[in-house]
């Protein structure tokens, strides 16, 4: 039912499409005899489009979903239509009443009220799970952590599980990637989804992901396990061996969620990391969200963001050629961190690190991939100019905790992702990269609690000498703040450190 649905609105706007190119044609000047010389035109676009759309598969997209090769789709189809259309019309009547251009200007409006009604489509719904994540400050996702899936084959199978996943799992599963069967599927798309390789590359293709930030947590395989090579299955089952990470065979088991454990989430935080807890009581909670200066603090962000973005494009477009000139393409790098409430997003940065892999496979150290543009970039913050798109996209705030990687990110920290993440925030300006992460953890857990105008103005002064000068550490300020949290009744277990005797079990010394 819904595929007819969408055949009849595909048919309204090639109808109202046509109607709006022989208005143009005319110089909005229609005649009665003129409309009615249009009609049999008007039949044949139609009635060829009822046949044309459904072939080429127009009605079984999910409009929200829609990408690049479903508007390919649309192109070609308009094409077919408007050609077969004149044929047939000129073989009824040799095009009596229909000017010789008009044909032209309705494949131009044909391709553009049907594409442009899914891209409408498409940015209301992202519009939408903006507002709900705008609605979910100061409040944490649900403790059931988002999974992540790399799925392996390319069949009718696998767009089944896609639409399953849209449908029935939104925000639960995400899709890292697709394996496909061949070298040519590598670069292709699959419902938005990129093919990254072939299963004997499965491990190059998770060593990839991870720079990115993205980790599997399960490997759906959805084609018959007889149909894979020994070659496949055991670089499988390898990666299964070694790095934990549960192997679903769809064609097998068709469920959605697998109710084994998973064998690769364990939590590689340090003990003392893990055994931390912050966690804001309730009733605190409240008093925070009530604030009148979270209204304040976003539309200053996107006022500031979008004046930044101006003043500092020529910037951008300068680090953008050097970093091509450094590292080469691509000039953006993203990782995938957890956001607010928990909500994972892709944070963008200019690229300052050369590929992770050398031509024979080995992976390069750190201090061999980072070019001395890089250096000076990171030094001066540069690289993190693109992050100007995240605040405006709702994101990231100006000023807030740093967004770490999900798997620095344990359940204990989860208060520090109460609030938007930032470009800086008061971990970095009191301590910089070399405190703890428990140091930090705390910070931003104390920022959440105190943020205000004047300690944001604070925030962003200090950082104006720390880009400058260089990071200092703080520490009569990271012991405040750990007292604040025990006094507070946020921090559950005791402190990392003895404060009044000066021991500590951070990473930087007394």
């Amino acid at each position: 039912m819904r595929q007819v649905v969408l055949l009849v609105l595909d048919l309204g706007f090639v109808c109202l499409a046509t109607l709006f190119a022989l208005i143009l044609r005319e110089n909005f000047e229609v005649s009665a005899t003129r409309f009615f010389d249009f009609i049999p035109y008007l039949i044949a676009t139609v009635a060829l489009a009822a046949l044309i759309f459904p072939g080429l598969g127009l009605n079984r997209t999910i409009w929200r979903f829609s990408t690049r090769p479903d508007y390919v789709r649309i192109v070609a189809a308009t094409l077919a239509v408007v050609v077969g259309a004149t044929s047939l019309t000129f073989a009824y009547d040799r095009l009596d009443g229909v000017a010789r251009s008009l044909p032209f200007l309705q494949c131009l409006m044909c391709q553009a009220f049907l594409v442009g009604a899914r891209v409408l489509h498409k940015m209301s719904h992202d519009a939408r799970q903006n507002r709900k994540v705008s609605a979910a400050f100061l409040q944490l996702a649900d403790k059931e952590p988002q999974s992540s899936v790399l799925i392996v084959g390319i069949s009718k199978l696998v767009e089944a599980y896609l639409q399953a996943i849209a449908e029935l799992a939104p925000g639960r599963i995400k899709v890292a990637g697709i394996v496909g069967k061949a070298d040519r599927h590598v670069g292709r798309f699959v419902a938005t989804h990129p093919v990254l390789g072939v299963p004997e590359e499965i491990e190059a293709i998770l060593d990839s992901l991870d720079v990115h930030g993205v980790r599997v947590d399960r490997i759906v395989i959805a084609s018959p396990t007889h149909a894979l090579t020994a070659c496949e299955r055991e670089a499988l089952l390898g990666v299964e061996r070694a790095r934990g990470i549960f192997l679903q065979f769809l064609a097998e088991d068709l469920r959605l969620y697998s109710d084994q454990p998973k064998a690769g989430a364990a939590i590689r935080q340090s003990s003392q990391a893990a055994a931390l807890t912050f966690e804001i009581r309730p009733a605190e909670l409240k008093l925070i969200a009530r604030r009148q200066y979270w209204t304040l603090k976003r539309a200053i962000d996107i006022v500031a963001a979008m004046g930044l973005f101006v003043i500092c494009l020529p910037v951008m477009v300068v680090a953008a050629v050097f970093v091509i000139g450094s590292v080469g393409f691509p000039v953006l790098f993203w990782q995938q961190r957890p956001g607010l409430g928990g909500r994972p997003f892709r944070v963008y940065k200019f690229r300052t690190m050369k590929s992770a892999y050398a031509s024979n496979g080995r992976r390069l150290p750190d201090k061999e991939r980072v070019s001395r543009t890089g250096v000076l970039m990171r030094r001066l913050r540069l690289d993190e100019l693109p992050q100007l798109f995240n605040i405006l996209r709702g994101d990231m705030s100006f000023i807030g905790p740093r967004p770490l990687l999900a798997i620095e990110q344990s359940d204990g920290l989860r208060a520090r992702l109460l609030v938007r993440p930032g470009l800086t925030g008061w971990a970095q300006v009191v301590g910089g990269r070399d405190i703890s992460a428990e140091d930090k953890a705390a910070l931003d857990v104390w920022y959440v609690r105190n943020a205000s105008l004047a300690l944001d103005l604070e925030i962003m002064a200090r950082t104006i000498p720390m880009v400058l000068f260089g990071e200092r550490i703080s520490r009569h300020l990271i012991e405040q703040a750990w007292r604040d949290l025990k006094d507070g009744g946020v921090l559950k277990g005791d402190l990392p450190y003895d404060i009044s005797n000066g021991l500590q079990i951070g990473s930087y010394p007394v």
